[in-house]
């Protein structure tokens, strides 16, 4: 795929791209600002640590109701602010190399995604925070799958680290028509 002209994801999963459903892939090559609407419940860790690490990566409060995400899209970078429980969690996505990054709040991820059977996996590939790298071993619990359900756009993402337990769990879908 020309990089020019191809979306950020499907330049970072290649050929495995034109696999998956039709509501992934028509998220994924919308370019320009866009507005997504949808339903998402959130589970949150009750710990002080788990609540702090939460709070400076600016994930979503926990409950469930509906979800707006708008995404600014182009080949190079996407900007996603998910407005969820009445907070924005803002992220920056952009590729280097086979990882695709996300800023998020004061944490920067590198992941490596895979298509299995139709839903992209998200693994963690490396963590930077303040420009420091951390041992991805420490993050073996954070990942996220996306899929379709039916004509909708799903998503299940989870965040826990070790001796914090978990920071949190949120899915849902998007309206993606």
């Amino acid at each position: 795929m020309d990089a020019a002209v191809a979306s950020l994801f499907a330049q970072v999963l290649g050929p495995a791209f034109d696999t998956l459903p039709t509501p992934v892939r028509a998220l994924h090559v919308a370019q320009g600002m866009n507005r997504y609407r949808g339903e998402v419940e959130v589970r949150r860790g009750s710990g002080l640590l788990s609540r702090f690490v939460a709070a400076a990566t600016r994930l979503p409060p926990a409950g469930a109701g509906p979800l707006c995400v708008e995404i600014d899209a182009s080949p190079l970078q996407e900007r996603w602010t998910r407005f969820i429980g009445g907070r924005a969690m803002p992220s920056r996505l952009w590729r280097e190399g086979e990882v695709l990054c996300e800023q998020l709040g004061l944490a920067t991820f590198g992941f490596r995604l895979e298509v299995v059977d139709g839903v992209i996996a998200w693994r963690v590939a490396r963590v930077r925070v303040f420009g420091l790298s951390l041992p991805v071993r420490w993050f073996t619990g954070v990942g996220a799958r996306e899929s379709a359900d039916g004509e909708r756009y799903a998503f299940d993402v989870w965040a826990s680290l070790p001796f914090v337990g978990l920071l949190v769990h949120y899915r849902g879908w998007l309206d993606v028509g």
